[in-house]
């Protein structure tokens, strides 16, 4: 395999980790917070469509963008009024985001562009284009460091960077401040924050707020950077690989990048290699190249994750004592 094929498929890696990055960060935060979050996919869906609706609609990806995050947010906010407020099942408040949000687009999506779910294909301003880092075309015919950084590094949406920079960041804010200390304690001990006088509700909002705001970047970038518009389902269970690779990091931002880059990397070798030849086999069905990457999902959580101990309150609805 020679240099230019690696180059391509970390490249691939990269732009097809960027969403499952930005789900997995986001249920980082919810997770350490004590909110178990399985409606990552939903608000990433619902994040896509209306993204690149009203990206369609208004010739402007930004706008689109806000109306993605916006969508997100809403969603996220249902989920913490059922699970904070009203103290309900977690898992079920998250399944019934998944739901409402694949019903809904399919069904507004129909309503207001006639195309079976789908939105128009999305041009020019209405999505995220290639950002060229400085210096990349003079560099690129330099031997190994050449195609490394105008083909890997350079040419992607400005959202892919902004996901990069997000685990820093992440990191920076949960180990390095005092909100990201409280945010972990009430994860773990919520009554000893609440004896301290720091309200876990309002904690657990913040993250939950978060999250959405992250699922919406993910979302918004898989609709108007990733693809040229929205069609039906098209998260793919990405929310679902997003929260496997959240276990398998253990709850940790710096493992959380290397799992869904490993997950992207699988991907795009499914993607490139559709058509394999195995001598005295035969070619081995497409079909069987799209599931791998969700098949290797499942043998890396059974067989290399090891103990993955959650936030010790994960899932639990805090009661306040009298």
């Amino acid at each position: 395999m020679d240099l230019l094929i690696v180059v391509q498929l970390l490249d691939s890696m990269l732009r097809l980790s960027a969403p499952l990055l930005f789900a997995c960060l986001a249920g980082l935060y919810s997770e350490r917070a004590g909110i178990f979050d399985i409606g990552l996919e939903g608000k990433m869906l619902a994040s896509a469509f209306f993204s690149a609706a009203f990206a369609a609609s208004t010739g402007s990806v930004w706008i689109g963008m806000c109306a993605g995050l916006t969508a997100s947010v809403l969603l996220a906010l249902v989920h913490g009024v059922a699970s904070i407020t009203f103290r309900g099942n977690q898992l079920i408040s998250g399944v019934a985001i998944n739901f409402l949000a694949s019903g809904l687009t399919a069904l507004v999506g129909q309503n207001w562009f006639k195309l079976g779910g789908r939105t128009p294909s999305l041009a020019g301003d209405a999505r995220f284009l290639p950002v060229e880092l400085p210096f990349a075309s003079a560099v690129a015919d330099v031997p190994v460091l050449g195609p490394i950084y105008s083909e890997l590094l350079s040419g992607h949406t400005v959202l892919v960077y902004v996901g990069l920079l997000a685990v820093p960041a992440t990191w920076w804010i949960l180990f390095r401040t005092r909100f990201g200390l409280r945010l972990r304690a009430v994860g773990e001990n919520p009554e000893a924050v609440d004896t301290g006088g720091i309200s876990v509700a309002r904690l657990r909002y913040q993250a939950t707020l978060i999250c959405g705001l992250l699922c919406g970047l993910g979302g918004a970038y898989l609709a108007t950077g990733m693809a040229a518009g929205f069609i039906k389902d098209m998260t793919a269970g990405k929310g679902f690989m997003a929260l496997a690779a959240l276990i398998f990091a253990k709850w940790r931002p710096g493992y959380a990048l290397y799992a869904c880059l490993l997950f992207g990397l699988l991907e795009a070798i499914a993607i490139r290699y559709q058509s394999i030849e195995i001598q005295g086999v035969g070619t081995v069905p497409v079909q069987f190249m799209q599931a791998l990457p969700y098949i290797l999902t499942i043998i890396i959580l059974a067989g290399f994750v090891g103990k993955a101990i959650p936030p010790r309150a994960g899932g639990e609805p805090y009661v306040k004592e009298l």
